[in-house]
């Protein structure tokens, strides 16, 4: 975010004055709410009512438009109908005003003529110098300045309590429900930002101010589609790199809530696999419902430091919970170590028939003996191979007597640990949980939903890879290469190929059975025999592959069949010739490719081939360019990662190498992406380690 759009939204978000054009004293109307909410809240900056037909509202000065006020005035609130709002923000002077939150709906989510009428409202805001938050939003609230720059029925009720976490939505209706929801779980929030339309400011915008906010420590978006994706990439970016982790609900999950989000506003659903790729790529922590998105943000802001791996130790006073909770450390890629020989025998010594192994039993007795439960966290933790703890204490959490002991055990985990985080999973009073929130445990009354969350933030910090490079930085790197126009084929494909670093066997482009019986025997080996043609992405669907030939008949047999069969099936194809390549044995059979999105640019696949991709869908993405630990993620990350380790007495393949492909292909592609719609090479041959890998087969399409 540049200098001059950081300052424009921070006046726009800080405001000492206030103008609401289309002011109302009518109790409910839009007009009203906002000059009743800051009032109600004890807004101590400058609020000016604009209405032509009034002089005073709500007890305040009006004035007929914003051409009659004398001075600047930091934000504009626009609360009359769509047809009049290009009208109304006009009579301002350029300068006078750094930002407006535009209320009403009719604008672009409304077909041809809102979208008209939407630019219009933008083009007379940039003739301004004014940034646009809207239209069709509830607008903004900044906590601790009071600001309630909105029309939200949530906010007439108690004002939100004040924090470290920065929502932003572009759904209003989902914003206001957050809002409701952060106050019941007694959340406390920084900045709360609906974007709706996003003429202008977007959440992009929002992320990336939000990281550079001292006020805010974690940010929560929820998010419907993005039509900028190189600016999310560098708000991400931003956050991550400014410490503060960004939780998201992104709809459109499935084709059908894709088609729903893009109806809902003017914004873009998009493939959800690249968004996924996208949040895992920046760092952002992905929630899949809405428990756990509010789950994760209460966590995030309340923990004072965030896990370092993904080993957890788990405390209880019930055996059966402890195993639960170990299956759901389990489910959410926890590893649960035991403690050290001599802590263990310590606790049986002490408590006989404890369970010493991890989950950890110390039974009743840590209720009816108040340092045994102090004592075992020690034992455990004190040989630093834990990454967090989770204690449950079921019930006993309410006890009045007990209070003093739970107490003191989380300033202990704070003093003494303070780098391992703790859930504690009990049910206590709201007042005694936030006392233990403040000492910067974690406290739920449902040990599943608090292991669950733990697995969320410990893989997310635990697997964070390495910063993602500049583009710009990745495309110097690579050279450009001459394309042929309109497409190529195989041969020249795999040559283009080889050239951008990815290894490929040598091929024989032959026109006749005489140069085909030629190009076998310098083989010396089995042969694979394929039809060129531009026209046939699906070679062996028409016949146009022959496997294993070996010997001058079988090699002139297979040519001549392969014309016959081609000619027969696909008449119109374009014919380049057939080509002569070795065959290779030995390996593990994937997929490698690259596909243009109209959002985010190149998107990089990699999958096993066969069954895996065609019936599984067992493939990962990377937006590109990326470096090699992301692709060493994207491997890992498959559910057949395992045949890549080796199965089965096979060797397992050299991984290394399947990285360094994809971090080529993410270059050439990410360089290419003016002219290269998509790439494909399938299979690519995984060898055993040490061996490489090769491309056997590949299509470049031309961007449409």
């Amino acid at each position: 975010m540049s200098a001059n759009s950081e300052s424009s939204l921070s006046r726009l978000f800080h405001p000492r004055s206030i103008a609401v054009v289309g002011a109302s004293a009518t109790p409910g109307k839009i007009g009203a709410m906002p000059i009743t909410l800051l009032r109600q809240h004890g807004y101590d900056g400058g609020i000016i009512p604009i209405n032509p037909r009034a002089d005073t509202v709500q007890g305040l000065p009006a004035y007929p438009d914003l051409a009659a006020l004398d001075g600047e005035t930091d934000l504009i609130v626009l609360a009359v109908p769509a047809e009049h709002a290009a009208d109304a923000l006009a009579h301002a002077r350029p300068g006078q005003a750094a930002g407006a939150v535009v209320f009403t709906s009719g604008f672009a989510e409304a077909g041809e003529p809102g979208r008209a009428a939407q630019q219009r409202l933008v083009d007379v805001a940039r003739s301004l110098g004014i940034r646009l938050l809207g239209p069709n939003c509830l607008g903004f609230m900044n906590v601790r300045d009071r600001v309630y720059a909105t029309f939200t029925p949530a906010a007439a009720r108690d004002a939100a309590r004040e924090g470290g976490i920065g929502m932003v939505s572009q759904s209003g209706a989902f914003g206001a429900y957050a809002y409701s929801m952060a106050q019941a779980r007694g959340l406390g929030l920084s900045y709360w930002i609906s974007t709706g339309n996003e003429a202008d400011i977007d959440v992009a915008d929002c992320i990336a101010w939000l990281a550079g906010d001292p006020r805010t420590r974690v940010i929560m978006t929820y998010m419907e589609g993005c039509r900028d994706g190189g600016k999310l990439r560098r708000a991400l970016d931003a956050a991550r790199d400014a410490g503060k982790p960004v939780v998201v609900t992104k709809i459109g999950r499935t084709q059908a809530g894709a088609r729903a989000a893009a109806s809902h506003t003017a914004a873009l659903a998009g493939d959800d696999a690249v968004y996924d790729a996208l949040f895992r790529q920046h760092g952002a922590l992905r929630a899949r419902t809405i428990e756990e998105f509010f789950n994760l943000g209460y966590a995030l802001d309340t923990l004072r430091h965030y896990p370092r791996g993904k080993r957890l130790a788990i405390l209880s006073i019930s055996g059966g919970v402890g195993a639960l909770m170990a299956d759901e450390a389990s489910d959410a890629g926890l590893g649960l170590p035991e403690p050290a020989p001599a802590a263990q025998a310590r606790l049986l010594q002490h408590v006989p028939f404890a369970s010493a192994r991890n989950p950890i039993d110390v039974t009743g007795q840590a209720v009816t003996e108040p340092g045994l439960l102090w004592a075992t966290a020690q034992d455990v933790l004190g040989d630093g191979q834990y990454d967090a703890v989770a204690v449950f204490l079921a019930a006993a959490g309410s006890s009045p007597a007990l209070w003093p002991t739970f107490e003191a055990f989380a300033q202990g985990l704070r003093d003494k640990f303070p780098e391992v985080p703790a859930a504690i999973c009990a049910l206590f009073p709201v007042e005694r949980q936030r006392q233990l929130e403040q000492q910067g445990c974690l406290v739920f009354a449902d040990p599943s939903a608090a292991i669950r969350t733990l697995g969320v933030i410990a893989s997310a910090f635990a697997d964070t890879l390495s910063a993602h490079p500049a583009p710009e930085a990745l495309d110097d790197a690579v050279a450009t290469l001459d394309l042929p126009a309109g497409g190529c084929n195989e041969v020249q494909a795999m040559d283009i190929l080889r050239q951008a670093g990815i290894p490929a066997p040598a091929l024989a482009l032959v026109g006749s059975a005489d140069q085909a019986v030629a190009a076998a025997a310098a083989l010396q080996g089995p042969a694979v025999l394929k039809i060129v043609s531009p026209d046939i992405a699906h070679k062996s669907d028409v016949g146009g592959v022959k496997v294993g030939v070996a010997g001058e008949p079988a090699v002139r047999d297979a040519y001549a069949g392969i014309l016959a069969a081609v000619r027969g099936r696909r008449p119109d194809a374009r014919i380049d010739g057939v080509l002569v390549a070795p065959l290779l044995r030995g390996g593990v059979e994937c997929i490698a490719g690259a596909h243009l999105d109209p959002v985010f640019g190149p998107v990089v696949m990699f999958g096993l081939g066969g069954v895996f991709v065609e019936v599984l869908k067992d493939v990962s993405f990377r937006l590109a360019p990326f470096g090699r630990d992301q692709a060493l993620g994207m491997i890992r990350e498959i559910r057949g990662y395992t045949l890549l380790q080796g199965a089965r007495g096979e060797p397992p393949c050299d991984i290394d190498a399947i990285a360094d492909v994809l971090v080529a292909l993410s270059r050439f592609a990410y360089r290419h992406r003016a002219s290269i719609g998509s790439v494909e090479i399938n299979p690519l041959l995984a060898r055993p380690r040490g061996q490489g890998v090769v491309a056997l087969d590949a299509v470049i399409a031309p961007r449409p």
